[in-house]
């Protein structure tokens, strides 16, 4: 077994491999000017990087949890070494983890030297709150209000994953840090994730703005919408529709999808009763809209089948509609079921897809996430495989190459995946995919969530992300790699400008 320190140094030194120089070489001369601690801006987010080692502050293992240690790291401008300067007053800061939401704090709010430097939920304490202090150069010290001591790479290290601690303040190489300013994405250009905490996404574009849901885990089903892409990530969520007091469907909704189908939206999502054992009750539904509206309003339209069943489609061939999903069937396999209309089932559950090849089985055997792609006359699968709950879960492709949809020898599953983790842009556990066009319908996209580490689990710190993609000559899609996060990307082709 590898240890989780050797799986974060290996993927965090492939990461920066294809920057070493931009970013090593050179770490005085190639960056931005330093931001002296008179001209912090409070709405950016900033690097913080030291001065004896060249690496960055950083949350260690990518964690999220209060208590989390704070390390340095060869830097990589991942969210979990971007901070914002949140101003609590008489010239003090508090700094928020753009990863995890939370901010730097003295733990146990000690006073000793060489106490450890953590991440904590803010409470404005005394413990959270930092002095910038000039150093030559453009360099700063961050003092700690309670204690008054510096915040230090501890004993000098230059090694990935040292400690950061305070410690008295001597003015040191150590304790000094390089406040690196990070640009908003240029005009025409997002960066992932477009939503944090966004498992499951379903993305669509309509009449001039994006539409976005996720699984929210609980009794409500929401959407956000932006006119840009970028926008999406500080869209705020609006709740659509509340399960709350359904006898088979009130709670831990997940994976909702919208689908405009004779003039009216309908919402297909999987909830269950609120057990402490949810999964076994988990149950297929869908809402209906009242008008063209994605957002609704929306009324209760039917339970779709009576048994358990996850992650819920609609595919359409031949002028007929087909329900999919995953069902268990000896293993959690891919479903089809024929419809009469959006809301209406008129025929037996087929399984058409088992995970049956070794990448579908890593972790756990697992076919899910059946979503319909056309191209040409061509109709198509791309469907979730392995474990969610491990960093191999990934996209794989079916194709129907007969003409029954209903029929499982007619579709021929593609033998090699088409889509699955980086390790070098740290990208673990791409899945549960959708697709959708670009405003001006010439350009083909991509949504998936997946994790920021290989020790990321299947829970609501997936977060959801976009990017174009191609086709190959065979008329397959030709996903690409997924891409790292916080790396600009142009925006689809049609947005409005800015």
């Amino acid at each position: 077994m590898i240890s989780t320190t050797s799986r974060r140094r290996r993927r965090r030194t492939t990461l920066v491999l294809a920057t070493t120089t931009a970013l090593l070489g050179g770490i005085t001369s190639a960056l931005p000017p330093a931001v002296s601690a008179a001209t912090v801006d409070i709405n950016a987010s900033y690097v913080l990087v030291n001065r004896n080692s060249g690496k960055a502050l950083d949350v260690y293992d990518l964690a999220t949890n209060d208590g989390a240690r704070i390390s340095q790291y060869t830097r990589n401008d991942g969210a979990w070494q971007q901070w914002q300067f949140v101003d609590s007053g008489g010239g003090y800061y508090r700094l928020r983890s753009k990863h995890s939401n939370k901010v730097l704090q003295v733990s146990g709010s000690s006073t000793a030297d060489a106490a450890d430097l953590v991440q904590w939920a803010d409470g404005n304490a005394t413990s959270q709150q930092f002095q910038l202090a000039d150093s030559s150069g453009g360099y700063v010290r961050l003092l700690n209000r309670n204690s008054g001591k510096a915040v230090e790479t501890y004993e000098w290290s230059t090694a990935d994953g040292a400690r950061v601690v305070q410690w008295p303040d001597t003015g040191g190489a150590n304790q000094q840090w390089q406040l690196v300013k990070l640009g908003a994405p240029a005009a025409g250009t997002f960066t992932n994730p477009i939503k944090r905490n966004g498992p499951d996404p379903w993305l669509q574009h309509h009449n001039g703005y994006y539409y976005l849901a996720t699984t929210t885990w609980n009794s409500t089903i929401t959407m956000r919408r932006s006119r840009t892409l970028a926008g999406l990530s500080s869209a705020a969520d609006q709740v659509i529709f509340n399960l709350a007091g359904r006898p088979n469907g009130c709670c831990n909704m997940w994976a909702p999808e919208f689908h405009l189908l004779n003039g009216r939206w309908y919402l297909y999502y999987v909830a269950g009763q609120n057990v402490p054992d949810y999964n076994p009750t988990q149950r297929l539904h869908v809402l209906e809209s009242s008008g063209a509206d994605p957002m609704g309003p929306y009324s209760f339209k039917a339970d779709l089948g009576n048994t358990w069943e996850l992650d819920p489609s609609i595919l359409q061939h031949g002028g007929k509609l087909y329900l999919m999903g995953s069902a268990m069937d000896g293993t959690q396999s891919l479903t089809i079921t024929p419809m009469s209309n959006p809301y209406t089932l008129s025929g037996a559950r087929r399984t058409i897809s088992q995970p049956t090849l070794a990448w579908e089985r890593q972790t756990a055997a697992v076919n899910e996430g059946a979503e319909p792609l056309y191209r040409n006359g061509k109709t198509m699968i791309v469907y979730s495989a392995s474990a969610c709950w491990g960093p191999d879960y990934k996209l794989g492709l079916l194709t129907l190459t007969g003409s029954d949809p209903l029929n499982r020898s007619h579709w021929t599953k593609s033998p090699n995946p088409v889509f699955q983790r980086n390790d070098g842009n740290g990208v673990f556990a791409p899945g549960h995919n959708g697709f959708f066009k670009s405003p001006d319908g010439t350009e083909d996209w991509i949504v998936y969530h997946a994790n920021d580490s290989a020790s990321g689990g299947c829970d609501m710190n997936r977060s959801t992300r976009a990017q174009k993609f191609t086709w190959n000559a065979d008329g397959t899609p030709n996903f690409g790699t997924p891409v790292r996060l916080g790396t600009p990307l142009a925006a689809p082709a049609g947005e409005p400008a800015s």
